[in-house]
């Protein structure tokens, strides 16, 4: 015998600052949501030692016992977390109409409406001795991580506009920032190389890559391939940034929802709203500019925001409807 279908107001897919905040808000509206929190329970966040810049800890919290903390909150008031894996999904293109989501390949649920926060995954070089060292010196966030090494030498490898951005602000807390450039020029806009070649204390290394990343607990040096000459060089630095990119885990939307080249999600205006009725994405899965914990709770809220009015909306219409037919 085939499992029950579930039906649910509010599925929330994915967990971090995103989904835990639209659970809250969703949750104290009764609108009973279900969360799954995906492979990596807690998000991006998890993997951070210390968050220094999210408002209301003012000694600092680590990553994994906030979303602890997060969890528990939106818990007490009613939502249900789910440990499980979306791994596809039929969305409904009409108004009212119901959105069909299959967990683990497995278990079916339909939901009136879906928020979706599963996102976006940084992009490492992937070598053995940089994983070994993520949130031991080795960051994806200079924003979120550059002002534990105030007054020290780092690194950051990347070309693009991100990559010169973060450099630019590393420049301002640290002594010197050595920027890895794996090719003969950088890809970020004329603006952006303008202002890292005009700071004194960055210095770019062209046609460099990270050949291995030094230390045992944490971040001791680096040691640099030219890919020209193939000459290695060591230098010390307390800190690694890698800024090569995030990819938004958005693949299971493919063909449904609107996203632009990289795979974010597109949402109306100032809202949360998808091109699809009653889905609405939040954090950094739509977010490409900003990519905070603040910044994506604000979105989850707005997402669940979103979800009541348009579930209140579709009670007002279907109100009217069964009175035409009183009538």
């Amino acid at each position: 015998m085939s499992e029950t279908i579930e039906r649910l107001k509010t599925l929330i897919i994915g967990s971090g600052p995103a989904g835990y905040t639209a659970a809250i808000y969703a949750a104290r509206a009764d609108l009973n949501p279900v969360m799954y929190t995906g492979m990596e329970p807690g998000g991006q966040l998890t993997t951070t030692t210390e968050v220094d810049n999210f408002p209301g800890y003012p000694d600092g919290i680590d990553g994994p016992s906030m979303m602890v903390q997060l969890q528990k909150q939106a818990e007490r008031f009613g939502t249900e977390v789910r440990i499980g894996m979306v791994t596809s999904c039929e969305l409904s293109t009409k108004v009212g109409g119901i959105h069909k989501v299959t967990v683990d390949s497995g278990k079916v649920i339909e939901a009136e409406t879906v928020i979706i926060s599963t996102g976006a995954t940084a992009k490492y070089l992937g070598i053995p001795s940089e994983q070994k060292l993520r949130g031991g010196g080795v960051s994806a966030c200079a924003v979120c991580d550059g002002f534990f090494y105030k007054n020290q030498d780092v690194a950051i490898v990347g070309a693009g506009d991100t990559a010169a951005e973060e450099a630019s602000y590393l420049a301002k807390i640290c002594n010197k920032v050595t920027m890895l450039v794996r090719k003969d020029k950088m890809r970020a806009s004329k603006a952006m190389q303008h202002r890292v070649n005009s700071l004194a204390n960055i210095e770019v290394r062209y046609n460099t890559e990270v050949d291995e990343v030094l230390g045992d607990q944490v971040v001791e040096g680096l040691r640099m391939l030219n890919n020209e000459t193939g000459n290695k060089e060591d230098i010390a630095i307390t800190g690694l940034f890698i800024a090569i990119g995030h990819k938004p885990n958005t693949d299971i939307f493919k063909g449904q929802l609107d996203m632009d080249e990289t795979g974010y999600l597109i949402t109306h205006g100032k809202s949360t709203k998808t091109n699809l009725p009653g889905v609405f994405a939040s954090g950094d899965a739509q977010d490409k500019e900003y990519r905070q914990a603040v910044t994506a709770a604000g979105t989850g809220c707005m997402a669940a925001l979103d979800a009541e009015r348009y579930l209140a909306d579709i009670g007002s219409v279907e109100e009217a409807i069964a009175d035409n037919y009183n009538l």
